[in-house]
């Protein structure tokens, strides 16, 4: 391939790319881990997932000698 061929596929796909992401209705946060009052919405999808079962606790070897 010449170097003009891949240049013209690359602006293509920076394209479709761009038209993509402008296009497309998702909402995307590119600022990294959240904390305070903008992780709020964690805490309510916590509320929603369903809770893990409990695992019953086994004795310490320790005490099952005496």
């Amino acid at each position: 391939m010449s170097n003009r061929s891949i240049i013209i596929m690359v602006l293509v796909l920076v394209g479709a790319t761009a038209y993509l992401l402008l296009k497309g209705d998702g909402d995307i946060d590119m600022g990294g881990e959240k904390h305070g009052s903008e992780a709020a919405h964690m805490e309510e999808a916590k509320k929603d997932a369903p809770a893990a079962p409990v695992a019953p606790v086994a004795a310490p070897a320790a005490d099952a000698k005496k």
